[in-house]
């Protein structure tokens, strides 16, 4: 999974709202954090294929933080794009877009899904979780990623006069076998070590908090929106 910041001047700490992206090169797929204005110009700015967007996630509905987010919607409907696209808001997010397309006289070619936030597991896909947490009037977002299974040396098992089948798949897992002649064949030993998952705290106002110094020491990284 690649962070990256959509506005590249977004890290110094402002009082400007900042959007920033999950991108999953393995599966073409891209999350949006906060819907900035400019945002589409920013995809291209940065190369990023805008249709592989399927989620966009906003924390809380200040204009600074959905005011990209109307031409943004319409510049995926000018690409013709068909596939779906899942929003993530606080409650009244559907309202704003309603009256949107209403006075612009304008619809979608793609289905569009609000999905009103709430406390708890929000997403559950590709081995990430994310879960929400409401302080105040704003939400934040814990980002969790599964651990990996390493890479299977697949030369080391064919030395070893192994057919490829399903129990590559269990020696992946490092699942240990025990032969009839009394030789453990131990997975282990052909596949390189497991790749940790990470832990991404995605904070609003990180100031006037005590307890900030301990929080960031929790997470592997922290962004700030």
């Amino acid at each position: 999974m690649i962070l990256r910041y959509l506005d590249f001047y977004s890290y110094i700490f402002r009082k400007k709202s900042t959007s920033f992206l999950f991108k999953l090169p393995s599966v073409k797929d891209t999350w949006l954090f906060n819907c900035t204005e400019g945002s589409q110009c920013n995809f291209l700015n940065q190369n990023l294929k805008i249709n592989n967007l399927s989620k966009i996630i906003i924390p809380n509905l200040h204009i600074l933080n959905i005011s990209g987010l109307f031409g943004l919607l319409s510049t995926l409907n000018l690409t013709g794009r068909v596939k779906s696209l899942h929003i993530y808001a606080p409650l009244g997010l559907r309202y704003y877009l309603d009256l949107g397309k209403k006075y612009s006289r304008t619809n979608f070619s793609y289905m569009l899904y609000v999905h009103v936030l709430k406390t708890g597991l929000i997403i559950n896909q590709y081995d990430c979780r994310i879960y929400a947490l409401k302080f105040f009037h704003n939400y934040e977002f814990f980002l969790v990623q599964s651990e990996k299974y390493g890479t299977f040396y697949l030369d080391k098992a064919k030395s070893n006069n192994l057919i490829p089948g399903p129990t590559y798949g269990k020696l992946k897992k490092g699942s240990s076998f025990l032969l009839a002649d009394g030789f453990i064949l131990d997975g282990s030993s052909l596949t390189s070590p497991n790749r940790l998952g990470y832990y991404t705290f995605c904070i609003y106002l990180p100031f006037y908090r005590k307890k900030f110094p301990d929080i960031i020491k929790k997470y592997d990284f922290t962004l700030f929106f």
